[in-house]
């Protein structure tokens, strides 16, 4: 018998959308018995993570994120003055955390071209939640540099790195980063993350179809057996600069499909309430692959996360259009109740579900944010 995989219907708009006349008095509420309140929005979806861009700058040019054609020579990035000092971002980063915030994840651009990087995440890691615990504190980035920077990385306090990888020839790899890195600095960057304990290290393949599908299968034998957990990504419409089209997208159940087809998998339970990536053992015991839908299996309603963009604005969707400046009033001598209150204000309000509803008629393009400016 042929295995059915899991799909989750796109909702319309109007099934999805909850009745409401006004906000909500209070966005504060309490998960159960003994638990602390927490910071909901309007669609009850606690404050949890918290993505933070520390620079718009890449040493890669991927097609999906920062096409060349856009992001070359002459591309205006942010001038240094306006980034967040590694001050402002632990001072916002303690008022997330009063609020709800359980992990971090620094991102870019890619993240290790920020100078002194590991002192930030010193400065991270030394904070706890609010019931005691450390913040977790984890990194995305493209490996480039990440052999060199792997023991500082986690003797900073570093808890797991997330490596973006879409394919294993150097052809591929090449005509999806339009670099000329080789893929064996990825694969360096991976091996020393393990090493020195940064596990269990996970791998973010984009997929886009015609241009390096045709690798989902060696992906899925090269990572079977390493203790590294690989998640495939459905070609997302991130930003408005890489001509994204539905035709492009390897809807996650095609790519579930061929993993089966070759490597059994069953699907296991997530691991927290909110996880993005739907996991899947190998039947055999040799580890773990997920895909990350956000195109056709939309996960609007459990998404927990927030981003601080590099110059100090809170986005509350990846694909949002516009942020609550926090920098001006950080700047400006803002208490912390103040920062607090300007963050509770715009999550409170938050009503973002734009994955389920892109297939709607929703008339005139839309601008979004780049995913280089706010963090993938």
């Amino acid at each position: 018998m042929a295995k059915t995989f899991k799909i989750i219907p796109i909702a319309s708009s109007a099934a999805q959308a909850p009745v409401f006349a006004q906000a909500p008095d209070t966005s504060w509420h309490k998960a159960g018995r003994g638990s602390l309140p927490y910071l909901a929005d309007i669609m009850q979806r606690p404050l949890r993570d918290l993505r933070i861009s520390v620079t718009d700058r890449c040493n890669l040019r991927c097609t999906y994120c920062m096409p060349r054609e856009i992001f070359d020579k002459d591309h205006p990035f942010l001038p240094r003055a306006e980034l967040l000092n590694f001050e402002e971002i632990e001072r916002l980063a303690r008022s997330f955390i009063q609020l709800g915030v359980q992990k971090i994840r620094l991102t870019g651009g890619e993240p290790l071209l920020r100078r002194g990087i590991e002192r930030l995440i010193e400065e991270l890691a030394a904070l706890n939640t609010l019931e005691g615990k450390p913040v977790e504190v984890a990194l995305t980035t493209n490996a480039v540099l990440l052999a060199q920077k792997a023991q500082s990385l986690k003797d900073a306090g570093l808890a797991r790195v997330t490596v973006s990888l879409d394919g294993l020839t150097d052809e591929t790899f090449r005509r999806m980063s339009d670099s000329d890195v080789p893929v064996k600095t990825v694969l360096d960057g991976i091996a020393a993350a393990q090493r020195v304990g940064l596990a269990p290290v996970k791998v973010n393949m984009v997929v886009k179809r015609g241009v390096n599908d045709h690798e989902i299968i060696p992906m899925a034998g090269h990572f079977r057996n390493s203790g590294t957990v690989l998640r495939f990504i459905e070609f997302m419409d991130v930003g408005c600069t890489n001509g994204w089209r539905m035709d492009d997208v390897v809807p996650s159940r095609e790519i579930l499909e061929q993993i089966d087809s070759r490597y059994p998998i069953r699907q296991v339970d997530p691991n927290y309430t909110g996880e993005v990536a739907e996991r899947w053992h190998y039947a055999d015991g040799s580890g773990e692959v997920g895909v990350i839908a956000s195109v056709t299996q939309a996960f609007c309603h459990e998404c927990t996360r927030a981003r601080l963009s590099t110059d100090g604005k809170l986005y509350t969707c990846l694909f949002a259009n516009s942020g609550a400046d926090l920098r001006g009033p950080l700047r400006a001598g803002a208490t912390d109740e103040a920062l607090s209150n300007l963050i509770t204000g715009a999550w409170r309000l938050r009503f973002d579900r734009y994955s389920q509803l892109r297939h709607a008629a929703t008339g005139l393009p839309r601008q979004k944010i780049e995913m280089s400016y706010i963090g993938g």
